[in-house]
């Protein structure tokens, strides 16, 4: 096996769940990506990136609407084929198919069927990393969040990220990437990347197959 580092993790959970600050402590983390003596470019891809319009928060691959779908699914695609032509690169997604097929379960009332990509991505050794806190953590997490957020108003409601993350849950556990749970209930970011990487270790993930 190649000790070259390259793994390939997707984090997926409801909001509030610090999946970003996660995935950018991933990409710094020297188990995962190796040790760095200066910082460079290494990608952080979400697909929770409002590309597809012209003002902020606005729709992308997990909102688009019903007449946007070709063009996320094209979207989708041409992620998975990227990821095929630069295997052998470290790739840390925050946000995928998973947030795709919850919210436009949510919405729509239509399921997608990622089992295409899924294939692809495990041929790639993609893991997956579904980040949960419980009930009882999520005023803690909404209190930090709003003192940044350009968007207070979207934490208002923590019913809605407490019944999504037992959609997601479910959506989760019919993935066939190998699968982390991992509990952010703590908001401790460093001791969950911690975990990943023991993780990622113990299973093979940090290199290409």
């Amino acid at each position: 096996m190649s000790s070259k580092l390259c793994p390939k993790v997707i984090l997926e959970g409801t909001r509030l769940t610090y999946k970003t600050e996660i995935a950018f402590a991933l990409n710094e983390h020297p188990r995962i990506v190796g040790p760095r003596k200066y910082r460079y470019h290494s990608p952080i891809v979400s697909a929770e990136w409002c590309g597809f319009t012209n003002f902020p928060w606005g729709r992308g691959l997990i909102n688009f609407e019903p007449d946007e779908e070709a063009r996320a699914m094209e979207t989708f695609h041409t992620w998975a084929r990227l990821f095929e032509l630069l295997r052998y690169y470290s790739w840390i997604v925050d946000r995928f198919h998973i947030s795709t097929r919850a919210y436009q379960l949510q919405t729509q009332g239509k399921d997608h069927d990622f089992r295409w990509l899924e294939e692809r991505l495990a041929a790639l050794n993609f893991r997956l990393v579904f980040v949960t806190r419980t009930t009882e953590s999520f005023q803690a997490a909404r209190e930090e969040r709003i003192k940044v957020s350009g968007n207070p108003s979207q934490y208002d409601d923590l019913q809605l990220f407490i019944g999504e993350q037992e959609l997601f849950r479910r959506l989760v556990g019919e993935s066939i990437l190998p699968t982390l749970e991992l509990d952010i209930s703590d908001s401790d970011v460093t001791g969950a990347v911690d975990r990943i990487a023991d993780w990622m270790t113990e299973t093979g993930g940090l290199w290409a197959k």
